[in-house]
């Protein structure tokens, strides 16, 4: 769990250096993702969700962008992205 919660906080932080809004809110039974909102693209958390799942929806939306590649990050969050760019399952 501590492995997935320091990979959520550096997620929320990669997320944000490439300029994206990431908001945590109660949003039933919907997963959240990616959106764009005046211009800006947001991605939706549901704070309901397990962090894991949380973190899953937040690669999810950060992956295909290709500014990634420019961003510092640690190996094991640029794994999980990788992995999710090629459609392989998370471990």
């Amino acid at each position: 769990m501590g492995d997935t919660l320091g990979l959520l906080e550096e997620a929320r932080q990669v997320a944000a250096d490439l300029g994206y809004v990431v908001r945590e809110e109660p949003l039933g039974d919907l997963p959240g993702g990616r959106c764009t909102v005046g211009g800006v693209v947001h991605v939706l958390l549901n704070i309901s969700q397990s962090a894991s799942d949380r973190l899953e929806c937040l690669v999810s939306a950060i992956s295909p962008d290709p500014r990634l590649a420019t961003v510092p990050k640690s190996r094991l969050l640029e794994v999980r992205c990788r992995r999710q760019v090629r459609g392989e399952a998370a471990d």
